[in-house]
């Protein structure tokens, strides 16, 4: 089974969908059965290379409403990332231009090591406040996920995989993606947004039986958490 997952790395409700879906993986007995491949997607391509305003600040422009209005804003998704175990901290958060980070991340996807570096990178966002759209940062995360700096370096200072990047949101315009995280289950059936948990194990479930798989038998005592919805939309 394959799933195709459209996000951005500055994407609240992406990260959460993540969780849901590596949760629904899971709890249906499908790992080492499925195939996830996380696809480019910009909320606000316009975002500069050097943003240094924070989150609030960028809501309140981007929405005309006070600094106070936009903390008020982010308390329910706060909310909704702890229902799936992220403690998401909006007070250290800034804008950030990602179009470095999904570069990076389809490089590193060449090292087998894509979906390790887009975990860490969403995790540095949403849980770290860290700076995912400068280069530097980006450098100490590829590090940290053991890929090789001045190859990642030879990424950033060039247009290396800008072309993947670019193909990524031509389909995602193609298919109708007007939001993330928007995933697409054996090029067939599509969930749009963090919906709740019974439908992303529902969809697995009725794509394995399409696909003749069979679900891994669950020890006693598993255990599953149902979620509501949310999705970000540019």
């Amino acid at each position: 089974m394959k799933i195709e997952v459209w996000s951005d790395y500055v994407c609240p409700f992406c990260y959460i969908g993540k969780r849901q879906l590596e949760k629904a993986i899971k709890d249906s007995g499908y790992e080492g059965q499925v195939e996830v491949e996380y696809k480019s997607f910009l909320l606000d391509p316009t975002t500069p290379l050097d943003a240094k305003d924070s989150v609030y600040s960028s809501l309140a422009k981007k929405y005309n409403v006070s600094i106070e209005q936009a903390k008020n804003m982010t308390k329910g998704v706060a909310e909704r990332a702890k229902e799936v175990g992220l403690e998401y901290d909006f007070d250290i958060m800034k804008e950030a231009n990602t179009v470095a980070a999904h570069r990076l991340a389809k490089w590193a996807a060449t090292k087998q090591k894509g979906a390790e570096l887009s975990e860490r990178l969403l995790k540095a966002y949403f849980l770290e406040g860290k700076a995912i759209g400068q280069h530097d940062v980006l450098l100490n995360l590829v590090d940290e996920v053991g890929l090789d700096q001045e190859g990642a370096r030879q990424v950033i200072d060039s247009d290396q995989f800008a072309k993947e990047v670019e193909r990524d949101i031509y389909e995602a315009q193609q298919i109708g993606v007007r939001g993330v995280p928007f995933f697409v289950f054996n090029n067939k059936y599509g969930i749009s947004g963090a919906q709740p948990q019974e439908l992303f194990e529902q969809t697995i479930e009725k794509v394995a039986i399409e696909a003749g798989l069979k679900p891994k038998l669950k020890m006693v005592g598993d255990q599953g958490d149902n979620c509501s919805d949310g999705q970000c939309n540019f």
